[in-house]
């Protein structure tokens, strides 16, 4: 999905190197800039109020066409101002790439560089208020971008106006209220980047004008009605993301005549229906994702004739059986596929999913029964996903040559085996093998070879049994779920090596003794769950330096003593702190022989 992106990016430095060249060639004759544009850009400059990136340090001296100034570029026999590029360098530039930005607001000034050609201000995150209005005097303007920044208000409907107008890339912004209809003009427009946004309303009817049109990305708004049958007359369309909206109404038969689509995202919306028979038409098409919509009826047969789609996702709707029998000797290209949660029932995985390369196969929630399968070549999977099905058996020849794996979810099932028959891939990242019945030592799959690679472990809800392990430093565990099995213990202190931690849940176990004051050191918790167990001691106060927890529960232990007096121990409700001891203070009654604090305090 990134690659026309990526290729979209290359071609812009591709276009910059070729306009400084050529001011390089020009360097002798170069015109010192224009008092006007001087006086604009410097207007910019007082409204940024902190500048990380220390591009704006260098816009000193008379001359801001003579080289030194950052991010400007002149047309050398003029002397105006024709480019102004400040852009967040990439995390492959700066090691603390969040550290760097800009912080304050737009300048109006800025319409007043009338001979601007390309405006790029991305990535500052803190340049914030409203888009100026008086950026419908650039009519040069070619390419606007202002994503990844935190600008609100609306889209002004003056940049309807901008007659050369190629790129428009809003996206990542704070942008509210609908779109407005005069994009419309933009006859000439080849990029239009509206997403992440809050952007809300339809596609406006104006929009069948941009018949120019190559990329078009709307996704992660709060944009509703249907999708206009118009968008099959954008015969240049490659690549098309209108994931995570309100969109409703059936996928249009139009869509499917655009030969030059390679990406379409359809994905996370309400849309009804069944997937159009004529989508075999989508010939140059890599990538397709459909998935979290209320899509019925079967998969079209079609679709096998897409000899070019390597990635396809139509997890979340309501297909039904059969999958096509043309899928067998179609989508020569496949490399990952996912019909989880649909009304499928596979039964067993298909013969020609087995058989092939693939790198990610997701059948979650598809009645898959019997044991685990056997891939023909195993060693090129990196994700798997058969949760909430109905297997039975154990694992021990699963995992072999699957030396790739990162991702594995085989929660919800029926397996039993015993945990020490498992050989993690060393390269695995996440493993969630939740509400089964394993059985077996902790220390099996958590120990001093746990490799830096793994991120989330999820073995809640079976009947594991040993204890929690001491934890080595230089781990990149996130999650940490063991809840509800038969561990026993203590909490070690060495979960403080664990800093990268954001859950962690031991609840229903019978895990005793105190709750080591080092947990206080996990910073990034967000989660906390030691309900249900043999706790004893007080909760330590070292855990008030954990400011992101958004949930937490020590209900069920033999806790005594006061509640941490800050937020957010005591503003967590009752039931979090219940059935305990001697547990005492907010939310709780106060704790004996300390008075309630007076009003105001």
């Amino acid at each position: 999905m990134q690659n026309l992106r990526w290729v979209l990016k290359l071609l812009l430095i591709l276009s910059l190197f070729g306009q400084l060249s050529k001011s390089q060639t020009h360097e002798t004759t170069t015109s010192a800039c224009k008092a006007a544009d001087r006086t604009a850009l410097l207007s910019f400059k007082t409204k940024i109020v902190k500048d990380t990136t220390g591009i704006l340090e260098s816009w000193v001296g008379e001359d801001c066409c003579g080289g030194s100034w950052e991010g400007v570029e002149c047309n050398p026999s003029t002397g105006r101002v024709i480019a102004l590029e400040l852009q967040k360098p990439s995390s492959s530039d700066s090691d603390d790439v969040d550290d760097i930005y800009m912080e304050g607001t737009l300048s109006s000034s800025l319409g007043n560089l009338e001979f601007l050609e390309v405006l790029v201000i991305s990535g500052m995150k803190h340049i914030r208020g409203n888009i100026p209005d008086t950026f419908s005097n650039l009519r040069h303007l070619s390419q606007l971008v202002l994503e990844g920044n935190s600008l609100v208000g609306p889209i002004p409907s003056g940049l309807g106006c901008l007659p050369s107008l190629k790129t428009l890339m809003l996206d990542g912004n704070r942008l509210r209220g609908q779109m407005p209809p005069s994009l419309g003009n933009l006859k000439g427009l080849l990029q239009l980047n509206l997403g992440r946004n809050y952007l809300s309303g339809p596609i406006p009817p104006t929009f069948r004008n941009l018949q120019s049109l190559q990329f078009l990305d709307l996704s992660k708004n709060l944009l509703s009605g249907v999708i206009p049958d118009f968008i099959g007359q954008f015969r240049n369309l490659t690549f098309v993301e209108l994931s995570y909206n309100q969109f409703s109404g059936s996928i249009p038969n139009s869509l499917c005549s655009l030969t030059e689509l390679s990406d379409v995202s359809l994905s996370d919306n309400q849309l009804t229906g069944r997937i159009p028979e004529k989508i075999g038409g989508l010939k140059a098409l890599t990538s397709l994702s459909l998935s979290n919509n209320l899509l019925i009826g079967h998969i079209p047969e079609s679709l096998a004739s897409l000899e070019n789609l390597w990635y396809l996702n139509l997890s979340r709707n309501a297909l039904s059986n059969p999958l096509p029998s043309t899928l067998a000797k179609g989508l020569p290209s496949l490399l990952s596929i996912d019909l989880s949660y649909n009304s499928l029932s596979l039964g067993t995985v298909p013969d020609w999913i087995r058989s092939r390369e693939l790198t990610a196969v997701h059948l979650a929630g598809c009645d898959l029964k019997g044991t685990l399968p056997t891939f023909t070549t195993p060693i090129s999977l990196t994700s798997i996903d058969f949760a909430n099905n109905h297997l039975v058996g154990g694992i021990s020849t699963f995992l072999t040559r699957m030396s790739n794996l990162q991702y594995l979810k085989l929660s919800n099932n029926q397996l039993k085996f015993d945990i020490s028959s498992i050989v993690l891939p060393k390269g695995i990242s996440s493993i969630d093998l939740s509400s089964n019945q394993l059985f077996g030592p902790l220390s099996a799959i958590l120990n001093g070879h746990t490799t830096s690679f793994l991120e989330v472990i999820d073995v809640s809800r079976n009947i594991i049994s040993g204890t929690i392990p001491e934890f080595k430093g230089g781990l990149t565990l996130k999650v940490l779920n063991i809840g509800s099995n038969k561990i026993t213990g203590h909490i070690p202190s060495s979960m403080s090596n664990l800093v990268d931690l954001q859950r962690f849940d031991i609840c229903r176990n019978h895990i005793s003794g105190i709750i080591p004051s080092s947990l206080g050191q996990l910073v990034k918790l967000q989660w906390l769950d030691l309900s249900i167990n043999s706790l004893t001691g007080r909760i330590p106060n070292s855990l008030i330096g954990i400011t992101n927890l958004r949930h937490a529960s020590f209900r069920a232990n033999r806790l005594c003593g006061e509640i941490p007096q800050a937020r957010p121990f005591n503003i967590f409700p009752v039931v979090a702190y219940a059935h305990n001891q001697c547990l005492c203070g907010k939310p709780l009654h106060p704790c004996k022989g300390k008075s309630p604090p007076q009003m105001g305090q």
